[in-house]
């Protein structure tokens, strides 16, 4: 995709961090918005925000692990601007701690955000796309999955989120192989960040209270909080920073976009294990410090 202007992107997760900059630079570039989250609040600002610059807006609250409400946006979607041209499957939530201290829901409210939205975002929109490319040889279309740096190496006490991010990581690669077979028309990539301050790391603020846990947080569990909160903001590439990176990603048609190149060693490290059939490495081999820290906050 060369052209943004008049072109519609639905962004889900649209209210805040990546969300937020992907939906600023498309108003920049003249693009009509369909703008999704679940925090209603932050949703409603960043819709009237966009409004006064002069975007062609609308937003809907939307919990992206309800398939008939990432319908409901699709719906929206199509009623406001008659097509959609580009999807950021965004929306995306952490959570962290030894993997057997992880209750159902946990697996539950970090899988249905983060691997459901983006099956229920790529099932639903992909389908309009490949029909609208059949109508109109000059259509273009363009899927992005929020992936993280999490889906190509498993980092300790991150279990659940690793399992979600590995997933989407492997959906993108096998829709890009899927829609190669149909179409040009239409592509994805998958965009892998690192530690990006976006909020993510309270993302506890908007759990469903029917999936909040009754046992409070293990030891595990606020150690891997803590560590995150840490790293998450102290980092120094910004959202607008990999929102600039992505859109340049979806102009060069390239699949694969990553905040940090730097920390492809680590993920060259873990492919070289897993072919020289060695044990799993220490994903923190080039900051041993943190390991340290690790095992002695765990082993108290």
């Amino acid at each position: 995709m060369k052209q943004f202007e008049g072109k519609v992107a639905v962004i889900t997760g649209g209210a805040s961090g990546f969300g937020k900059e992907f939906a600023r630079i498309g108003a920049q570039m003249g693009m009509k918005l369909v703008l999704a989250d679940v925090q209603e609040d932050a949703l409603d600002a960043a819709v009237a925000e966009f409004k006064a610059q002069g975007a062609q807006v609308i937003g809907l609250r939307t919990d992206v692990s309800k398939a008939e409400q990432v319908q409901a946006l699709a719906d929206a979607a199509m009623t406001a601007f008659g097509e959609v041209n580009l999807v950021f499957n965004n929306a995306g939530v952490g959570a962290g701690g030894l993997l057997w201290e992880n209750s159902e829901k946990d697996w539950e409210w970090v899988l249905g955000v983060n691997l459901y939205g983006v099956i229920h975002g790529v099932r639903i929109f992909t389908p309009l796309m490949l029909e609208a490319a059949k109508k109109d040889p000059g259509f273009q279309g363009h899927i992005v999955n929020t992936a993280s740096m999490a889906g190509l190496l498993n980092p300790p006490a991150m279990g659940v989120y690793n399992v979600s991010k590995h997933a989407v990581v492997s959906l993108s690669e096998t829709l890009y192989q899927d829609l190669s077979l149909v179409t040009e028309q239409v592509r994805c990539s998958v965009l892998c960040p690192y530690f990006v301050p976006t909020g993510i790391s309270q993302s506890q603020r908007n759990r469903p209270a029917g999936l909040a846990n009754d046992a409070p947080p293990t030891r595990s569990q606020m150690v891997s909080q803590a560590l995150s909160d840490k790293a998450v903001n102290s980092g120094k590439v910004t959202a607008a920073d990999v929102a600039q990176m992505t859109f340049d990603a979806i102009r060069d048609e390239s699949f694969y976009i990553y905040s940090h190149p730097q920390a492809l060693a680590t993920v060259q490290h873990r492919m070289e294990d897993i072919v020289n059939q060695r044990n799993p490495g220490d994903p923190f081999g080039d900051k041993p410090e943190v390991r340290a820290g690790l095992v002695a906050a765990l082993r108290g």
